[in-house]
This record gives C-alpha cells, sequence and structure tokens, in this order.
C-alpha cells in the first residue's frame, strides 16, 4: 500500500486500474482489504473498467493510530478522503462507503460536493439521520479483557470482527466514542449527487434505505436480500446493483 499525509496523519491507500474513478471508504473496525479486497470488490470495479482508490482511515488498517477522541470526528475523516483525492490529482470521482464508511462518504458530499460524482451509502440507511445505538457498550467491549468477558451483544460482535481483522483495539474503541455524529434530513436532502442506497434486509444496525433515499434529491434503495450489517459487503445482488447505478447515473 501506498502512504500520504493528510493534516499531518500519515494514512495508507490502494489504487488500482484504469479508466473513472471510485473512492472506496471502508467501515469501523474494517480496513480496505476487509472491506473492499478480501469481497472482491477490486475485482469487480477494475474488471468493470475502474480505476478503484481505497484509504485506510485514520486508526484501521495500516494507517497511524490515534488515541484522542478529538481527532475522529466522521467530518475529520471527510477531510481525509477529499485530500487523498487531491494527493492523487483526481478532481472528481464517484464514492462507496460502507457503514462508517457511508457517514464519512454523506460529510464528503456536504463538504466538497465538487469532488463527488455520484455517491453509494452502504449499510447505512435512515441510521445516519437517527443514530444506530449508543457507542459506549461497544467501546468497553474492545477495552474489555478478553471477549469472553463480554456480554453485551452487538458489542461482542463488534470485538470479534476487530479481533479477527487484528486491529488497534485502543484505537478502534477512541474512534467509536466520536465518530457517530447525525446528519440532519435537511442536510441529508442537500446531497444532490446521484445517491444509491443499499442495505441488507435483515441488517437491524442501518436503518431503512428507503427513507433514506427518499431524503435524497436524487436517491434509490437497494434491499440486499437475506442479509445482515456483517455480511451484505461482499454480497452479489450489492455488487450487480452497485454497478447498475455506475452505468445508469449521469
Amino acid at each position: 500500500m501506498k502512504t500520504f499525509l493528510s493534516d499531518g496523519i500519515t494514512l495508507a491507500y490502494r489504487d488500482e486500474g484504469q479508466g473513472e474513478p471510485i473512492l472506496l471508504i471502508h467501515g469501523f473496525a474494517s480496513s480496505s482489504h476487509m472491506n473492499w479486497v478480501y469481497p472482491s470488490w477490486f475485482r469487480t470495479l477494475t474488471e468493470a473498467g475502474r480505476r478503484v482508490i481505497a484509504i485506510d482511515n485514520r486508526g484501521h488498517g495500516e494507517s497511524e493510530k490515534l488515541y484522542d477522541t478529538a481527532l475522529y470526528p466522521a467530518p475529520l475523516m471527510a477531510g481525509d478522503a477529499a485530500r487523498l483525492l487531491d494527493h492523487l490529482e483526481i478532481p472528481r470521482a464517484d464514492v462507496m462507503g460502507y457503514s462508517m464508511g457511508a457517514r464519512i462518504s454523506a460529510f464528503l458530499c456536504l463538504q466538497a460536493p465538487d469532488k463527488v460524482r455520484s455517491v453509494v451509502f452502504g449499510g447505512l440507511g435512515m441510521g445516519m439521520v437517527e443514530g444506530v445505538g449508543a457507542p459506549e457498550p461497544i467501546a468497553l467491549a474492545l477495552e474489555a479483557p478478553s471477549l469472553e468477558s463480554v456480554t453485551h451483544p452487538v458489542g461482542r460482535a463488534f470485538r470479534q470482527f476487530a479481533e479477527n481483522t487484528k486491529s488497534d483495539l485502543k484505537a478502534l474503541a477512541t474512534c467509536m466514542r466520536a465518530s457517530r455524529q447525525t446528519i440532519s434530513a435537511d442536510d441529508v436532502a442537500r446531497i444532490d449527487r446521484p445517491a444509491l442506497v443499499a442495505v441488507g434486509t435483515r441488517d437491524e444496525i442501518a436503518g431503512s434505505a428507503a427513507g433514506l433515499a427518499a431524503l435524497l434529491p436524487n436517491g434509490s434503495a437497494l434491499d440486499i436480500p437475506g442479509r445482515d450489517h456483517m455480511v451484505a459487503v461482499g454480497d452479489k445482488a450489492y455488487k450487480a446493483g452497485v454497478l447498475d447505478f455506475l452505468e445508469r447515473r449521469p
């Protein structure tokens, strides 16, 4: 992976393929590899003739680990994404984020709309506006002495995922406490780029895809059949829906 400096923080990224660029932004406790390489998104998109860029968010993957909550709000991570496009001299790209990455993508749309050609919000529907639950049980689960000592079901799921990805648990706990900013319905309505909201039908975290799509001036919803939050990202229906969306968007 290559690296660049974003406001003094060293961040890692991947850049493969040729053609129209798409920037991928992964979810919490994941990485560009776990979210986009392992589930074959890079192969799917490069074979479709696209240049694929994916960032490791601060505190994740091969990027610098930070332990100050002031450094993890989602709008700051949206700034990282914008600076990566500037670093690569890409004036405008399609953008796809999953879960936390979808929230970051929304802030990118609000902060730097001219850099976004279209946007896919994966794994996050009305939770973007209404919230997705308290962060503290997850943060405490990440700080627990062991997975076996965690009883909170959502916290346990995230702790297990973080261990599987060999993540820095302290950095993730710090991020969790700082990164779950909601976006008002009025601000969502300002995101005027072509937008697709893709959520698994068994996802109990994301909130309604159709509800968020209805707030977006150019939004549409995609149900990912039979998938929950953790596995929807690699689903074939999700990939097919995104490829179709990218072909249809202006």
